[in-house]
């Protein structure tokens, strides 16, 4: 365990540059050789408008990054946090770290979006992709990436998390994200005993369908624990039932236009259609 803090503590940039890129090229392939859906669609157009909106927020990250460090720093000159109010074996400091920040950093925020309208509307860009794959996990507005680096900063506090446990998370979060929206077929009974613990692509692929009450559901980042202890879980019996979006926004020609996307926030709502049966 000592060596594994140790790693992530002393992490180079080139290097999680490095298993960011191997873990999209990784899915990517597996997308090749063992697609859940073989749809028809431009991959390097939709590629584009994914990791466009990454390089967008390139900026907003920076400042995150800075809040993330002055937060690990206060933790470390106030020995404040959860994490730090007992005595613990580092094996299970690394874990409940995990576990927790998980649950500060992403489950909460993404519940969150879900039922704040104004907030929803930000999030709304990245449940627009009619085509889920690995890119998609890149697809977020700027606005939305804000709420998302406050609520990690605010997670790192609660927690106490020092800094080789916040690379860690962020390394581990970043694998979900290519893993989850990876458009591969996986074993339903493998894929089924993982998603009682962790987010699966079948299990995240539940809360891309395009009608409530599926798009309300299986927050999970990393763990999926969060949804069965909150009863946010719900299923597809056949995933390939699944249809990608939200109800309110299919046109395609909005959906592949990065100004269209960048404006939802700022257009009027609209309301759900209607809700599944």
């Amino acid at each position: 365990m000592n060596e594994i803090l140790y790693f992530f503590t002393n992490i180079a940039d080139e290097t999680r540059v490095l298993l960011l890129v191997g873990g999209l090229t990784f899915f990517l392939i597996l997308e090749i050789r063992i697609p859940l859906f073989n749809s028809q669609y431009n991959k390097i157009s939709h590629a584009g408008i994914n990791i466009t909106f990454t390089l967008i927020t390139l900026v907003l990250n920076l400042f995150g990054a800075i809040g993330i460090l002055k937060a690990v720093d206060f933790n470390r000159v106030n020995n404040s946090g959860l994490l730090n109010m007992i005595e613990i074996p580092l094996w299970l400091y690394l874990i409940l770290g995990l576990v927790l920040m998980d649950f500060f950093g992403a489950w909460l925020i993404h519940w969150i979006q879900h039922n704040v309208r104004w907030m929803w509307k930000f999030h709304i860009i990245h449940h627009s992709d009619p085509n889920v794959d690995v890119t998609s996990g890149l697809r977020h507005h700027p606005g939305e990436n804000i709420f998302r680096l406050c609520f990690t900063i605010l997670a790192v506090l609660i927690t106490g998390a020092n800094f080789g446990l916040v690379m860690m998370y962020q390394t581990v979060s970043a694998f979900f994200a290519h893993f989850s929206h990876a458009n591969i077929r996986t074993i339903n009974v493998f894929d089924n005993f993982l998603s009682y613990i962790f987010v699966t692509p079948a299990f995240h692929k539940v809360h891309h369908h395009y009608l409530q009450p599926h798009t309300d559901s299986n927050y999970g980042n990393i763990f999926s624990i969060w949804d069965h202890i909150f009863q946010t879980v719900t299923s597809f019996r056949n995933t390939q039932e699944i249809i990608y979006g939200v109800d309110t926004h299919m046109d395609k020609k909005e959906n592949s236009n990065i100004k269209n996307l960048l404006m939802i926030p700022f257009q009027p709502y609209r309301s759900l259609s209607k809700k599944l049966d």
